[in-house]
């Protein structure tokens, strides 16, 4: 498995961003009202990412350094699943900030012409800022997953389990 590579993140997005500022250009005069806060998960999922991406590279440090202190060793597993994690969650965030920038991309030159348009332009911001927080602690945590280098530059001898 590689890590995740911002030019895979980037293509993504600019092409959900088009196709989401098609689909609102067509439809937008058919949807209800966008709500306030609906990017608000997105951001809760970045927060408990980057949480468990600073408890593991704590605990990578640690085994690292031969210091338990009397904590569980972690697992290659655990720090698999973190990277897949990250990878899922970094491309998801790619996805939303791509929908979330067609929407504005569609709201910001209408907003003094359309009521309904101004109404939801604090909407598809709050989904950037949430997206692309998203996108951050996802890489974040990918970042926190990577093996410690050994004193010449190698990598540990698998003691994190994420991929190197």
């Amino acid at each position: 498995m590689r890590f995740t590579r911002a030019r895979d993140l980037i293509g993504v997005g600019i092409v959900v961003a088009v196709l989401v500022y098609l689909a609102i250009r067509l439809l937008y005069g058919e949807l209800p009202p966008l709500p306030t806060f609906a990017g608000i998960t997105l951001l809760v999922l970045a927060v408990v990412e980057a949480a468990l991406g600073a408890s593991l590279r704590g605990r990578i440090r640690r085994m690292a350094e031969g210091k338990l202190d009397g904590g569980r060793p972690l697992q290659p597993l655990t720090a698999a699943r973190a990277v897949a994690l990250a990878k899922a969650s970094s491309l998801l965030g790619a996805i939303m900030l791509g929908a979330w920038l067609g929407v504005l991309g569609y709201l910001l030159p209408r907003r003094a012409e359309l009521s309904a348009a101004a109404d939801d332009v604090p909407s598809a911001i709050i989904g950037v800022v949430c997206a692309a927080a998203l996108i951050a602690a996802a890489l974040w945590l990918e970042y926190c997953c990577r093996a410690p280098h050994d004193q010449d530059g190698q990598r540990s001898g698998g003691q994190s389990g994420a991929p190197g």
